[in-house]
């Protein structure tokens, strides 16, 4: 169920943000048009649907329900600060944890409501899904600004020419000098890929990058520090290892 509601809202957020291209290859909307990727993308939902229902768990549909809620909470949240350059650390954070980190979270608590963990575990899988989630956006968000194209299987500076603000351009306009923080402001304002060089050099040359970088690890720690009540377990080390690598990925 969870997996169905992750390709559904990658469906839609393909249409949303107009892309062709994901993970090296042509996005649905892209391929069959957007009026198929909406469809099918519903059908996802439900069928997500269909699978808590299965559950036999009122409780497992509550933690869906609201979930998806707040998915689509998040990303209304991202269309409406389109190009706003006066966004701040806190409120992006809030965002992404809205539209990206919610699901990671449900996740964990889905699957230890699922495993008769306790309410104790229960709250320690969901406060990792959370953390690493939030870990997981950010550096989604740095290599926008430091990826290879082949690589992350997606043009460089997609977020710019969708007028998306994320926390290296953030770091950029609060932290660099008033000059940098104009080219950024302007490019976002415009939402212009073709001033993607000059935004790149901005980020590049203060300490945007590795900032948003040591965001990412110290969320990626605390979902690590989350799992400190659970057993000591091969799955927990798994875990553990799997929050470590999320924010060492270059793709």
């Amino acid at each position: 169920m969870i997996e169905c509601i992750h390709t559904a809202t990658l469906l839609h957020d393909d249409v949303v943000d107009e892309s062709d291209k994901r993970r090296g290859r042509d996005t649905a909307n892209a391929m069959f048009g957007n009026a198929a990727s909406v469809l099918v993308g519903d059908f996802l939902y439900t069928r997500a649907f269909q699978m808590m229902v299965h559950t036999h768990s009122l409780r497992v549909l509550e933690i869906m329900a609201e979930a998806t809620n707040i998915i689509a909470e998040g990303e209304v949240m991202q269309l409406l600060n389109i190009g706003n350059t006066d966004l701040t650390e806190t409120e992006y954070l809030q965002v992404i944890q809205y539209k990206t980190a919610k699901l990671f979270e449900a996740a964990g608590r889905v699957g230890a409501l699922l495993a008769g963990a306790t309410p104790e575990q229960e709250a320690a899988l969901a406060g990792y899904g959370m953390h690493l989630g939030t870990a997981f956006q950010i550096i989604d968000d740095v290599l926008d600004y430091s990826g290879d194209a082949a690589t992350i299987g997606k043009s460089l500076g997609d977020d710019l020419a969708e007028g998306k603000t994320t926390l290296p351009l953030i770091y950029v306009m609060q932290h660099g000098s008033p000059d940098q923080a104009a080219v950024v402001r302007g490019a976002l304002q415009a939402a212009d890929r073709e001033r993607f060089d000059a935004v790149l050099s901005a980020v590049q040359s203060t300490s945007a990058l590795d900032y948003a970088h040591g965001q990412a690890v110290a969320a990626a720690q605390r979902a690590v520090a989350a799992l400190a009540g659970l057993p000591d377990s091969e799955a927990r080390q798994a875990l553990t290892e799997l929050a470590l690598l999320s924010v060492e990925r270059d793709a």
